[in-house]
């Protein structure tokens, strides 16, 4: 397809979610937006354009929708990493009884 098409395409759906008053949650919207309406190929096209050049005359809502999510490690490591982190820690009270 062509990207200037997408691009305007792109701009147009941001141009709608831009009202949302979290600026957060509209980069969020945009982006369910293009996982449920576009093809597959349009979605890796204007992704790939987006790491070409850097989403030029895209706005900036958009380019927030398209840009990948930052990964988050899965719940089971961020588990062990607090535990590490709480066991590795010196205590910080003195549970010991004196028995009289």
């Amino acid at each position: 397809m062509n990207i200037d098409l997408l691009i305007k395409m792109t701009n147009d759906i941001s141009a709608y979610f831009a009202s949302e008053p979290d600026p957060e949650q509209a980069a969020k919207d945009v982006a369910a937006h293009l996982r449920r309406f576009w093809e597959p190929r349009m979605r890796r096209q204007i992704i790939e354009y987006y790491e070409e050049r850097q989403g030029a005359g895209l706005s900036d809502l958009a380019l927030r929708g398209i840009a990948p999510p930052r990964r988050r490690p899965p719940v089971k490591q961020r588990w062990i990493r607090a535990l590490r982190h709480l066991y590795s820690q010196p205590a910080r009270h003195n549970l010991s009884l004196e028995i009289q």
